[in-house]
């Protein structure tokens, strides 16, 4: 049989795939189905079709799942943002778990590997401190929301229940602000208008909101009208303007300006303190990030003695976690404005026995080695492609006693931990699942390695 765009298929799903949608076969012809889940059959119209395989919408779930359960967010299913509501949040977990160990013993070849069950949230709602909506206007009027899966088009949305529960008086706030002074809201296609994004963070230690307003051009001459409209909004303490000419796909521009208020907000991870800018990168869930940063810490066995380096060490979050317990800390980040923040959190809590350096971790731990600086502890928190080969190679020559391997991709994790782990010197002890991003496909892995023998 030839599957045909437009066309109505009977289907059994049979696993769910890396972005969490339904897969599902046609005498062999695979289909990707979003909102659909293992063990089901469902009604699906083929919307998209290639060589080898296709898409799909779900028109009726003929067969439900027993893991099903009804999303909270009335826009779940057009929203791209959360694409496992519809899965009852230990199922999630489950799935997540399984998702990593197949990839470490596929990708990997760990056929024995241990992999701890996901630590999950008690309550998986209201967790992101970060927020960053685009806006848009159609005939209706402004639209304030997120974009629907795989495109640009903006779907609704004052009320997220994974974001904060502050944000939706602020967007209800600046879409009246907005429409009381006739500002427009920025077109991708032709390049015009003002308003692009609106990026709300709150430190959910602290309380304190910041409030940033993207806009397109070099200037904006509302500053004083946004300012009077948000600051006596309960707990925000700083109103940005943040300037984005550039025809891309980049939500933040270079500049920033404040127009109310501070230029940071403060939050806190355990019993640290850090200084969040519009710029900074910051986890975006702060309770599970502690409890990833705790795994880290405690598959890192300090006890005073150790010289670490923190490859890929961002604003220094996991290097002054572990600056508290080691001799000696080596943060190496290669964007200079993560490494000022760094600095700066450090000053900020006292730590004096963590040093930031700037630079690719590939090319400065190398010259740290040169220099005589011989970690006990490696740990490397890489982007989503992983590390650098160099740098596993690298690893693999200094042999530091024990490697911490923090991950967002379960894939390139396994890839990596097969190169550091192919000529038999280290060993994966356990990798510990995190999950930081409820109702999503993602999860976070942190994995203890050791040199055998020691």
């Amino acid at each position: 049989m030839t599957v045909k765009k437009n066309e109505i298929y009977d289907i059994k799903i049979t696993d769910i795939g890396t972005h969490a949608e339904g897969i599902g076969k046609v005498d062999g012809y695979t289909l990707f189905v979003k909102n659909t889940l293992p063990g089901e059959e469902a009604r699906v119209v083929a919307v998209k079709t290639n060589k080898s395989y296709g898409y799909g919408r779900a028109l009726e779930i003929t067969k439900p799942s027993p893991h099903r359960t009804v999303p909270l967010c009335p826009v779940a299913e057009k929203c791209g943002g959360c694409t496992l509501q519809h899965m009852e949040y230990g199922a999630q977990l489950e799935y997540k778990r399984n998702k990593v160990l197949q990839n470490l013993r596929r990708i990997g070849g760990f056929e024995d590997i241990e992999v701890e069950p996901v630590i999950g949230m008690e309550t998986p709602y209201n967790y992101r401190n970060k927020a960053q909506y685009p806006v848009g206007e159609d005939k209706n009027g402004i639209k304030i929301g997120f974009y629907s899966l795989g495109s640009h088009k903006i779907v609704d949305c004052n009320d997220c229940i994974i974001g904060s529960k502050a944000n939706s008086e602020i967007i209800r706030a600046i879409k009246s602000f907005m429409e009381k002074n006739g500002i427009s809201a920025y077109n991708e296609e032709n390049g015009k208008g003002t308003v692009r994004h609106i990026l709300i963070r709150e430190g959910f230690g602290t309380g304190e909101i910041m409030v940033c307003l993207v806009v397109n051009g070099k200037g904006f001459k509302y500053k004083k009208e946004l300012a009077d409209c948000l600051k006596n909004i309960k707990n925000i303490r700083s109103v940005i303007i943040n300037y984005n000419s550039a025809r891309s796909n980049v939500i933040m521009g270079d500049r920033c300006e404040t127009v109310w208020g501070e230029d940071c907000i403060t939050d806190s991870i355990g019993d640290l303190t850090f200084k969040i800018s519009a710029l900074s990168f910051f986890q975006v869930n702060p309770r599970q990030t502690y409890m990833l940063y705790s795994k880290a810490l405690e598959f890192a066995q300090l006890n005073g003695n150790e010289t670490v380096i923190d490859a890929y060490c961002g604003i220094g979050s996991i290097s002054l976690f572990l600056a508290k317990k080691a001799k000696r800390v080596y943060g190496v980040e290669i964007v200079g404005d993560a490494i000022a923040d760094a600095k700066i959190n450090a000053e900020l809590n006292g730590i004096e026995n963590a040093e930031f350096i700037e630079g690719k971790a590939e090319e400065i731990v190398p010259k740290l080695y040169e220099k005589s600086i011989r970690p006990d502890v490696m740990v490397v928190d890489p982007p989503r492609k992983g590390c650098a080969k160099s740098l596993v190679d690298m690893m693999r020559t200094i042999a530091p006693k024990r490697i911490v391997y923090v991950s967002c991709d379960s894939a390139t994790l396994a890839r990596d931990l097969k190169i550091l782990c192919e000529d038999g010197r280290y060993k994966v002890e356990k990798v510990q699942p995190v999950d930081m991003f409820p109702h999503t496909g993602h999860v976070e892995c942190v994995a203890a390695v050791s040199l055998r023998n020691t």
